[in-house]
């Protein structure tokens, strides 16, 4: 155990991390944030979805800090009387819950048709490219908004809000397989023509075979800087069909769902509503977006 954490410690990666502040810095931005979506309900105050904790009369209360605050309320409350700190962790959760997921199914999706096409080429190779072409050639938010509507449309309006996250997943996912499938094919291009595949294709092996246990690997350096880059825009994504209202329901509010919230009152002088929010996703966004621009030049070489 002794020589493994030695060896990780000395290694490239580690190196590089620990000789870059801004790098910790994001780490630990980005642990936090983690840990207080992950754990919100052992470390939050209040439980804000519990109704009958609720009390109206203490809506609209501001910072612990200001004239008129309640030190039970550190960021203040909202228009319900809920605790800000508490449903900015709870939203969190939710939040990083759909990047999570969404990440997860534009990479599988992303990776396999960019190993087909990559691999097998010819008319195969064409078409997937082609409605790739097709869908960069639209912003990734309206993609969304067009699946999110089609899903509303064809299912009935009682099963809305209880299939509301699955089809955020949905939607952002089948948005975001493009940038995948094009760094894939391009690497693929580059891997089948090399002489550890041909002797592959000599003993027998199937493409399949060959596809998943020797192209694969040798491509996935790519793929793991994108998907740690394209959690940050998966939640900014997510965060907008929420603020448009098309996201998760109100009984499920995610950090672009308590901005729109807070946004009705903000001229009201209620700021915190939508400041504390908003500062919430920001800090998330751009902590993993620093941790994915350290990750890409780590894993350069020419950058070493």
């Amino acid at each position: 155990m002794k020589a493994a954490l030695e060896r990780f410690w000395d290694h490239d990666l580690a190196y590089s991390f620990r000789r870059s502040p801004v790098t910790v810095l994001a780490a630990l931005m980005t642990l936090v944030c983690v840990a207080g979506a992950v754990f919100a309900p052992w470390l939050a105050p209040h439980n804000p979805f519990d109704l009958s904790s609720l009390n109206l009369n203490d809506a609209f209360s501001p910072p612990a800090w200001t004239a008129g605050g309640a030190a039970r309320y550190p960021l203040g409350t909202d228009d319900q009387g809920r605790d800000i700190l508490s449903t900015i962790m709870y939203g969190a959760r939710i939040s990083l819950g759909v990047g999570l997921a969404a990440v997860a199914l534009a990479l599988v999706l992303g990776v396999s048709l960019g190993l087909l096409s990559g691999y097998m080429g010819g008319r195969l190779d064409a078409f997937i490219m082609r409605v790739a072409d097709i869908q960069l050639s639209f912003p990734a938010i309206l993609i969304a908004l067009l699946i999110d509507g089609i899903a509303r449309v064809a299912l009935p309006n009682d099963a809305h809000d209880s299939i509301a996250v699955p089809v955020l997943v949905l939607a952002i996912g089948v948005s975001g397989w493009v940038q995948y499938a094009r760094t894939v094919r391009g690497s693929t291009l580059v891997e089948k023509n090399k002489e550890y595949v041909q002797a592959a294709r000599v003993v027998g092996r199937s493409p399949p075979a060959i596809m998943l246990a020797h192209v694969l690997p040798n491509v996935t350096g790519p793929v793991l800087v994108i998907g740690t880059i394209h959690v940050a825009t998966a939640i900014i994504t997510e965060a907008t069909l929420s603020f448009l209202g098309v996201g998760v329901p109100p009984t499920q509010p995610s950090l672009g769902t308590l901005i729109r919230i807070g946004n009705d009152f903000l001229f009201s002088g209620e700021w915190w509503i939508t400041v504390f929010p908003g500062v919430a996703l920001i800090l998330l966004v751009l902590s993993v977006n620093l941790l994915g621009d350290w990750l890409r030049d780590a894993l350069n070489p020419k950058l070493r």
